[in-house]
């Protein structure tokens, strides 16, 4: 009798089981999100020569990127929060010493290829203070909260220095997002909510007579200062500092409900908007596609960010409902402050529209980022491994 013979496994039942587990609607989101980020590229960027190509290229990066970090057991990541944390805040601390100058900010450095270190720490962050409550779960004390956040200031206190408002402000958040689900209490968290508001309210009965005065503001540099004075009066400017705010808000209002058409953008095409393909892209959005267009964008948004924290809600550790949850509200700081700068809510503060905008390392961070999630989203099928089950 002749040896049984087996059929070889095709490619497609070799690689099948890579993507089991993948979260489908979390997936279907971020693909919605890239296709939209295509053909707002795709016009905005059609007078720059390959930048349609290029985007096409650092979206299929973060894509691979995605993909490999989600094979990577959130116990794995755990392993690497440490390393990854330190390397980072090391770099940091290169780059302050002798990185790179450019438009007075010294953001870069090289190491063979120029990088921006502080890219590292939007997921870096979140996965070190998720690995210090994991270790601390069960006994958590204030003490712990207060190394929480000393862990959070040294980098957010580095990436102000460079100076790059945008980015430490996506650390702070995804940092402070962290401790809060973590179960900071809320007699921690109401006073500087409130001293806050009250802050917001002192500045905007005050900013005629400072901005007019040139008053110097405590913790800021000038031109983050002007930034502000610009936002609470565009027109102080209107053909300088106030330029952005302005072009951007009649983009978005030209728009109407329907929008001009697909390629159709005055606003765009004759280039009154400033930096279209990269911080004020959701302008150049506005402008073709109007209200409809900016709904379907945000509820894409809206959903990616609940698909977040419902995967993070069913995580089966404390490590991975910290870093589920902490991915979810990069991508509401993300798309939020993106969003307020171009229509003039908020100081421009340069923050890309995830997966819209143009931006190599930006993408790859927001890869990495979901690769991390679609990991939690995959071991919720599973049992953990090396990691005690919640009780």
């Amino acid at each position: 009798m002749s040896p049984a013979t087996f059929d070889q496994p095709t490619l497609l039942q070799r690689i099948a089981p890579l993507f089991r587990g993948f979260d489908l609607p979390l997936l279907l989101l971020v693909l919605a999100l890239m296709g939209i980020g295509l053909v707002a590229m795709y016009s905005a960027g059609y007078d720059f020569a390959n930048r349609f190509a290029d985007h096409v290229r650092n979206l299929l990066l973060a894509a691979g990127i995605l993909f490999i970090v989600a094979q990577v057991p959130p116990q794995r990541l755990m392993a690497l929060a440490v390393p990854l944390y330190a390397v980072g805040v090391a770099l940091l601390v290169a780059v302050a010493v002798f990185g790179i100058t450019k438009k007075g900010a010294q953001r870069w450095i090289n190491l063979g290829v120029v990088v921006q270190p502080s890219e590292l720490l939007k997921i870096a962050m979140p996965l070190m203070l998720a690995w210090w409550f994991q270790r601390r779960e069960g006994q958590l004390r204030a003490l712990d909260f207060v190394v929480a956040l000393a862990l959070l200031a040294l980098p957010v206190g580095l990436i102000m220095k460079q100076p790059d408002l945008g980015t430490a402000l996506l650390v702070l958040a995804a940092g402070l997002s962290v401790i809060f689900f973590a179960g900071l209490p809320w007699k921690l968290v109401l006073p500087p909510l409130l001293l806050g508001a009250v802050g917001i309210g002192l500045l905007v009965w005050f900013e005629p007579q400072w901005c007019a005065q040139g008053v110097q503001w405590p913790l800021l540099h000038d031109y983050q200062q002007q930034r502000v004075c610009t936002l609470l009066d565009p027109s102080r400017d209107p053909l300088g500092k106030g330029f952005h705010i302005i072009q951007g808000m009649i983009a978005i209002g030209s728009g109407g409900f329907w929008g001009k058409g697909f390629m159709s953008g005055t606003q765009t095409h004759l280039e009154f908007i400033p930096e279209r393909t990269t911080d004020f892209i959701f302008a150049a959005f506005s402008e073709e596609f109007g209200l409809v267009g900016n709904l379907v964008l945000i509820v894409c948004f809206m959903l990616l960010v609940w698909r977040g924290l419902a995967i993070a809600a069913r995580a089966p550790t404390l490590f991975s409902r910290l870093v589920a949850g902490a991915v979810a509200v990069i991508f509401f700081a993300y798309a939020f402050v993106n969003m307020g700068m171009v229509s003039g809510l908020l100081p421009v503060v340069g923050v890309p529209l995830p997966f819209v905008s143009y931006g190599g390392t930006a993408a790859l961070s927001l890869g990495l980022a979901l690769g991390v999630l679609m990991s939690v989203a995959k071991a919720e099928r599973q049992e953990p491994e090396g990691l005690p089950a919640p009780l």
